[in-house]
């Protein structure tokens, strides 16, 4: 058996990074997996090969519109468009096509939080696309209509999920997330010009006001019936790609850093794509560049009473693409790591 796959949104960032996993997948080597429509926007027309000149072997493919037609008669459907984007097209295909959405169209559940940080009306939610998560695994094996996680939400719950999930912690909660300037996607923007980003440091969206806020809350409030109390930060680095996310939470009664590291490892064990990493190793982005993999580490302030948990991703690849993949994989009877790096890329 054999599936075709077509991306929309190839000439961006995600989409060019799904197009970089699929053709090192061993079901493409083999001829189990075949890339079919290879769609955007403005770019309709070109060749990859002016676009993407870092996958020669798709130079002379020519990118096509993004449309029903264009997309409709394949197995699977990654969606790697701009948030919003999303919903109307893929009401357009049928039933029997696999949709994995890479935007956040159909993460969140709740229509309030959609339409306050969206501020268009909500489409609907879809299973959501985190196999680390309990539960979700089974879910996405078992679906057609994948939302893959935001690239924050996804170190963040990495980051936090085990304390959570053990009752480590007291529910109030503060992340803070250092990303590359590939987040931000191709548009353009005067904040992303290299004379703004290169040798400067900024948060932005402070104070609850990101929209990945909610989908953070969302996805810990699985495992704590308490409300959670979350000040999120993301913060822009002069970097291609990477998140460097730390979350300090108070402790709750009667944890110390024994409990709290053999619980992350715990959690942890059986995931492939996370190392938990030894004590004093820290987490950073070089090691992740281009991997699907997550390295978290957990610590004790013992003077503070606080948990303290640090995680790294790539945002492109664990952070959307490689997520994107793994879902893949799991709903079409691929190994769930297959095509997937672990290691980084050094130096």
């Amino acid at each position: 058996m054999s599936i075709s796959v077509a991306i929309a949104g190839v000439t961006g960032y995600a989409g060019a990074e799904l197009l970089r996993l699929l053709v090192a997948h061993p079901a493409y080597a083999s001829g189990e997996l075949t890339i079919g429509a290879l769609a955007a926007g403005s770019s309709a027309g070109q060749q990859l090969g002016e676009l993407l000149p870092h996958l020669p072997e798709f130079g002379d493919r020519v990118v096509v519109e993004t449309s029903a037609e264009t997309l409709g008669g394949h197995d699977v459907v990654f969606l790697a468009l701009p948030h919003g984007h999303s919903a109307a097209l893929a009401h357009e295909l049928d039933a029997e096509v696999s949709i994995i959405d890479c935007a956040a169209d159909f993460r969140l559940r709740s229509a309030a939080e959609w339409e306050k940080y969206y501020g268009s009306p909500h489409a609907g939610s879809w299973v959501y696309g985190l196999p680390e998560m309990p539960g979700h695994r089974d879910a996405i094996s078992q679906t057609g209509r994948v939302a893959v996680p935001g690239c924050f939400p996804t170190g963040a719950t990495m980051a936090l999920m085990p304390a959570v999930h053990a009752g480590l912690i007291q529910p109030n909660i503060n992340v803070v997330s250092i990303t590359g300037v590939s987040g931000a996607g191709k548009k353009a923007s005067v904040g992303m010009l290299g004379a703004e980003t290169m040798s400067n440091v900024r948060a932005y969206n402070t104070a609850g006001k990101h929209r990945h806020t909610p989908e953070i809350k969302q996805n810990l409030g699985e495992f704590i019936a308490a409300d959670i109390q979350l000040s999120f930060t993301p913060v822009l680095a002069p970097m291609p790609r990477g998140i460097l996310t730390t979350a300090t939470a108070p402790l709750a009664a009667g944890v110390d850093a024994v409990q709290a590291r053999a619980t992350y490892e715990d959690f942890y064990a059986d995931e492939t794509f996370v190392t938990v990493l030894p004590e004093g190793y820290q987490p950073q982005t070089k090691s992740v560049v281009g991997s699907n993999g997550v390295q978290v580490q957990v610590e004790v302030n013992e003077d503070a009473g606080l948990l303290l948990v640090t995680s790294a991703i790539d945002n492109l690849t664990k952070g959307t693409a490689g997520g994107a993949v793994q879902c893949m994989n799991l709903m079409h009877g691929f190994p769930e790591t297959a095509g997937l790096p672990v290691a980084g890329l050094a130096p």
